[in-house]
């Protein structure tokens, strides 16, 4: 049954009222839940109405048999009144009323009882107003003492008794009781107990009466007895308040006014000294254990404590009545009490100075306590004693046991206890909108900088892996993977550090706990790793997502990846503006790599870039243009935990540099295909070749730079990154393997940010590629209708602002169209030849200088090879330049 609110309330008040008890106190809780539970234990039960008016004829005739009519009349009358105004709770409330009481008979007051009204005066009749004469009943023999025994039978008896039922209903005036009456002692002693009670009286030492004085230097003291020491000592140790022992500042002092008779009074004080020390040791735990504690292992800590102090007391129990016995077989000797007391609160003490170096609040740092109870084990090993060392390690693995309960949880099933949350190493950082793919890195946090408050030192080198497989199974539950057949082991036991192996005596404490608690955390760590890793592989599609990642971004099969090229190269070269449309390129790229069985094209999404200064570079058809638009392959969220989001941006920045190179050589080799022949059968032929020269070295930098990233770079890397994933043990291995994958291939790629001049010299050397390519498209041009394109190669869009100024005023000057303008064409040509042939040398020069710098800071090989391959046609190249 649940307790109303109302009703508890009532409960609580009546309790303070009758009890007298401060609301806030142990006493108060433990009142109120007896209450409670009483109430629910008669819920729905009516009382009996005739055993409740049985008990209350029954206090009546008690209050009369103790001469206190007063109460029986007021009682009495009281309920003649209250019959007169019934109430079907009425039973009830008298109910409590007589649980209520106490001691009604000794404790109730006249005076405290509110006074009856006076009835009316009835005249009371006397013998002469009856018979005035006096004659009547004279003969009779009323007067004569009367036989009960004789002629008696049960139906007299009944009748007698009926009647004096229906006597006692009826009101009858009290018998009052002299005001300045005092009641003798000699009542409520008999002389039997006076020997008891002198023996009592002499045994209290502390009255002056009972005492021997003696004055020792100038103070006087009394001496007491070897068995009053006795006695006194042992009270002083159980807690309780002593004559011969002061507690003063949460100490025991000793009064110096009580002496022995024969032994000395240093010799004295130095025992009760000792005696203090170790009771105000013991009142250290006492007062430790009257505190409520919340954390769970401290609570285990704390009845550790309180069975240690139990054993003392029932040890003290049993001296003190072996001194009282009446055989009188164990000598009384201070002496042998201080040995035994020594060899018993031993462990007691050891306890005391744990609690002492803890603070009265243990929230701000939990695990302290486990933190010196485990070092007091080292130090009891280290000392030898093998009972203390027994006692306090398994004190400690019944803490620790207690303690380990989130982390066993943690390993076992991925789950937290939210009354752990702020004690524990582990933080739930998971938001409301949980998504899948940050499972691993988002949804629960290692805390650091924590660990020295919610994590034990035995506890830290193994936090990770705890950490770890707790997510593993987390990882697991939401693949509706089981568990696993074999159950795994994750507690820890005192036979599990120290088994019966003779050869484990001897090694340190911390040596064989770190390696029996390592053992149980690598166990669990490698059962649920190698479960999620052969999940992975197999059901997950580790494998198969990254060699779709290795097609669609590292360009691994360009038949593939042709015909998306062709398409957008070709749409940029018309000038289409709607060359980066993310649906064409969309449905453009999943028809590609749909033929690839290992690739879903529905998860290949190509997005386009809003960025307005990628558009500004479309004037100058420079390779940066490319970055507009970038290859998205959603990944299942199993393998999005280790491919993460940040490493496929650096997927799509790989992927757009080699784009870009092909895109250089698109435009080179095309040129060639189309304007090679023309170039040939026009004017300048003697100029052409410098340009063949040109566009040759240009082709090699071109396929140099390109088989160099893909052939030697992504190759020798991505086969690195499969052997080092297949010698992972866990996911984070993994992502490691993957991260450290991804950043060498930026590095090598020159795409990190501490190598950006390099990059952007090879972004130059691939415009100017391109810009080579458009002078010679503009020259074919000219060649092919001189009449008709006099004018383009003068504004060609490409041409820089000087070369248009020069061509608007040869034509307001009246230049000669055929001859001329034509001479003044070709040697704009020649001159621009030769300014790309410079711009290109130098490019290759300050590359090749740049790589070997870096190679020799960084020991990068890739580096050192790409440099060596640029300089080694260094001087061919320039000597056909």
């Amino acid at each position: 049954m649940v307790i109303l609110a109302n009703v508890s309330a009532l409960i609580e008040e009546l309790i303070a009222t009758v009890a007298n008890v401060d609301k806030k106190s142990p006493r108060f809780k433990i009142l109120k839940r007896r209450a409670e539970d009483t109430l629910r234990a008669n819920a729905h039960v009516r009382t009996d109405q005739f055993a409740v008016a049985n008990q209350l004829e029954g206090l009546q005739e008690k209050f009369q048999v103790l001469n206190r009519d007063e109460l029986a009349d007021a009682l009495r009358a009281r309920l003649t009144e209250l019959n007169e105004h019934q109430d079907s709770h009425f039973p009830e409330i008298l109910s409590l009323l007589l649980q209520l009481a106490d001691r009604p008979a000794q404790l109730s007051k006249v005076d405290r009882i509110k006074s009856i009204k006076s009835e009316e005066h009835v005249e009371s009749l006397s013998w002469p107003e009856l018979d005035v004469s006096g004659t009547a009943y004279s003969e009779e023999d009323i007067w004569e003492p009367v036989d009960f025994g004789a002629g008696s039978s049960d139906d007299d008896f009944s009748s007698v008794s009926s009647d004096s039922y229906h006597t006692r209903a009826l009101t009858q005036a009290s018998i009052a009781l002299e005001e300045d009456y005092v009641i003798p002692e000699v009542l409520f002693s008999s002389g039997e107990d006076e020997e008891l009670v002198a023996s009592i009286k002499s045994a209290q030492f502390w009255r002056d009466e009972n005492g021997i004085s003696t004055e020792q230097q100038g103070v006087s003291s009394h001496v007491l007895t070897e068995l009053q020491f006795v006695r006194e000592t042992i009270f002083m140790l159980q807690g309780l308040p002593t004559s011969l022992f002061w507690r003063l500042d949460e100490k025991v002092e000793v009064d110096r006014r009580y002496t022995l008779a024969h032994l000395s009074s240093e010799t004295l004080s130095s025992f009760l000294r000792s005696f203090s020390s170790i009771g105000s040791k013991i009142d250290v735990l006492r007062r430790y254990n009257q505190v409520p504690r919340v954390i769970p292992y401290v609570q285990t800590f704390h009845r550790g404590i309180e069975d240690r102090l139990c054993e003392f007391d029932r040890f003290l129990s049993d001296m003190q009545s072996q001194y009282l016995s009446q055989s009188g077989t164990v000598a009384v000797s201070i002496l042998q009490l201080y040995e035994n007391v020594c060899r018993e609160s031993k462990l007691l003490l050891l306890l005391a100075e744990i609690v002492s170096n803890l603070k009265h609040n243990a929230s701000d740092s939990p695990v302290r306590c486990l933190d010196l109870l485990y070092d007091s084990v080292c130090m009891a090993q280290a000392t030898g004693d093998d009972n203390e060392f027994k006692y306090l390690a398994q004190l400690f693995f019944s803490c620790f046991e207690t303690y380990a309960r989130p982390i066993r949880l943690w390993m076992e099933r991925g789950e937290l206890e939210e009354n752990y949350q702020g004690s524990f190493f582990i933080r739930d950082s998971r938001s409301k909108d949980q998504d899948l793919r940050t499972l691993w890195h988002a949804w629960y946090t290692l805390d650091e900088s924590a660990w020295f408050s919610s994590a034990p030192k035995f506890v830290q080198s193994v936090a990770l892996k705890i950490f770890v497989a707790g997510k593993s199974m987390v990882f697991l539950r939401h693949l509706d993977m089981s568990e696993g057949e074999h159950a795994r082991k994750s507690s820890l036991t005192f036979g599990d550090v120290f088994p019966e192996d003779p050869a484990s005596i001897y090694m340190p404490f911390s040596a064989l706990l770190d390696s029996a608690f390592g053992r149980i955390v690598d166990e669990s760590h490698s059962f649920t790793s190698s479960l999620l890793r052969r999940e992975l592989d197999q059901q997950c599609g580790l494998w198969i997502s990254l060699q779709a990642l290795e097609h669609i971004y590292l360009c691994k099969d360009m038949s593939v990846f042709g015909s998306i090229d062709s398409k957008v190269f070709d749409l940029i070269d018309r000038g289409r503006g709607a060359w980066d449309d993310r649906y064409l390129l969309t449905e453009l790229a999943q028809s590609a790599f749909g033929t690839l069985p290992f690739i879903d094209p529905s998860r290949v999404i190509v997005r386009s870039s809003k960025d307005p200064q990628l558009k500004l570079n479309a004037r100058s058809r420079s390779v940066t243009i490319l970055r507009a638009i970038s290859f998205d392959y959603i990944l299942p969220w199993p393998v999005a935990n280790i491919i993460t989001k940040t490493a496929l941006l650096s997927y799509q920045r790989l992927s757009t540099f080699l784009m870009q190179i092909r895109r250089a050589k698109y435009t080179i080799v095309k040129q060639r295909l189309q304007y090679s022949y023309a170039t040939n059968q026009g004017p300048g032929n003697e100029n052409n070749a410098l340009a063949y020269a040109l566009r040759h070295n240009m082709l090699w930098f071109l396929n140099t730079l390109y088989s160099h990233m893909t052939d030697f770079v992504i190759s020798t890397t991505t086969n690195s990154l499969r052997k080092d994933l297949s010698a992972c043990h866990d996911v984070d291995a993994m992502v490691t393997a993957h991260q450290s994958y991804m950043s060498s291939l930026e590095d090598q790629c020159l795409l990190s940010k501490n190598l950006v001049p390099l990059y952007e010299a090879i972004v130059t050397l691939l415009d100017l590629c391109i810009s080579f390519s458009d002078l010679q498209s503009t020259r074919y041009n000219q060649v092919k209708d001189p009449t008709s394109t006099q004018k383009e190669y003068g504004h060609d869009k490409y041409q820089s602002d000087e070369d248009e100024e020069e061509d608007e005023e040869d034509e307001l000057n009246g230049a000669n169209p055929d001859g001329q303008l034509t001479l003044t064409h070709e040697t704009q040509y020649v001159q621009r030849l030769k300014d790309t042939r410079d711009q290109f040398n130098g490019l290759i020069g300050f590359l090749s200088a740049g790589l070997k710098g870096v190679g020799r800071a960084n020991a990068q090989v890739s580096w050192e090879i790409l440099a060596e391959r640029l300089e080694w046609r260094k001087e061919r190249v320039a000597n056909h330049v």
